[in-house]
């Protein structure tokens, strides 16, 4: 079974080190990263001090919360035949839930809670400030996630993301993105929390609907991280996660590390798919080969035969170019 990469702390020491570990775009397991947050410090005193700890930052915002019962054992998925969720909703204060997730975790309440991806700057305003990562830029802004032992589907992100374990600990499922045809992955429209999740991953081994996950299994990475490691994910990678302990903090940065403008990849995805995806297959073959040469670029930059100034528009982005292809997409789009 693949292993994954590791580094300690001092190799992400700052941003010209995050650059350089995020352009090999692969799986890095960061150890004591963030160990001396004050956060990852009042959780090594007790699950109690880290919930008063961050309680103490809540400014009042109201955020939902997942409440599933004992029955899911904390695994939040779809209802039965992908009909809904098996959880409900609610909603309450960063604090509310913060009590709430230590009733449970103390007395084996019937209720597993789950709050997740809150933006700090709006409901732990001090956070950002009082646990600092020196390789951060300032723009990039953490979110926080909390609840009782749980395993949250699997699904990839857009973003680059930087999971940074507070309290308890977190067991990371990873698949590259290449085995998206072996996750069986649900409607791209119907989620949980956004992104489309895999239904393979959750089921149970050996299930029949899914003959080729075995495929996706033998290539997948599996990282524990304790309180104070950090796991770097490339954008895409799919990844289940499971906090494991009664009580468990994350925090995360999510962040586009080589974006050249505001327009990102996945809508470009989408509209490929209402352009492309019913053509004739014989027709999508040649779209592939344009958009192999255009944009993957397998063989090179597709003017290398011809000097920089001749290369126009497929001129480095930098010196304008964005604008100008920009401008001409949407010109397209609305049909002038």
């Amino acid at each position: 079974m693949p292993e994954i990469d590791r580094v300690e702390a001092g190799a992400l020491s700052d941003s010209a080190a995050l650059r350089r570990l995020v352009s090999e775009c692969r799986p890095t397991l960061i150890a004591g990263l963030c160990a001396s947050w004050p956060a990852v410090r009042q959780a090594s005193d007790s699950d109690a001090a880290c919930a008063a700890y961050l309680a103490g930052l809540d400014g009042g915002e109201i955020a939902e919360a997942f409440i599933g019962a004992r029955a899911i054992g904390g695994r939040y998925h779809y209802g039965e035949g992908l009909e809904g969720f098996n959880f409900a909703r609610e909603t309450m204060r960063v604090e509310q839930a913060l009590a709430r997730i230590l009733a449970n975790a103390a007395d084996g309440a019937t209720e597993t809670l789950y709050m997740g991806s809150l933006p700090t700057d709006q409901y732990l305003a001090r956070f950002p400030k009082e646990n600092s990562l020196a390789a951060m830029a300032p723009h990039m802004r953490p979110r926080i996630w909390m609840g009782n032992a749980s395993t949250i589907a699997c699904h990839f992100d857009t973003y680059d993301n930087l999971a940074c374990v507070i309290a308890g600990r977190r067991r990371f499922t990873l698949y590259p993105p290449d085995a998206i045809a072996d996750l069986y992955v649900g409607p791209i429209d119907h989620t949980m929390a956004g992104q489309p999740v895999s239904l393979a991953a959750g089921a149970a081994p050996g299930d029949p609907r899914y003959p080729r996950f075995a495929a996706a299994a033998a290539r997948a990475i599996t990282v524990d991280l304790e309180p104070g490691d950090a796991l770097y994910l490339p954008k895409l990678w799919w990844h289940q996660v499971e906090a494991t302990a009664p009580f468990n903090v994350l925090a995360n940065y999510w962040w586009d590390a080589f974006a050249a403008g505001p327009d990102v990849p996945f809508p470009t995805m989408l509209l490929s798919m209402i352009a492309i995806a019913e053509r004739p297959e014989a027709e999508r073959q040649a779209w592939r080969a344009y958009f192999d040469h255009y944009v993957f670029r397998p063989e090179g930059h597709p003017l290398a035969h011809l000097s920089p100034e001749k290369h126009g528009v497929l001129g480095p982005l930098g010196q304008g170019n964005y604008g100008r292809i920009r401008a001409w997409a949407m010109r397209l789009l609305r049909g002038a």
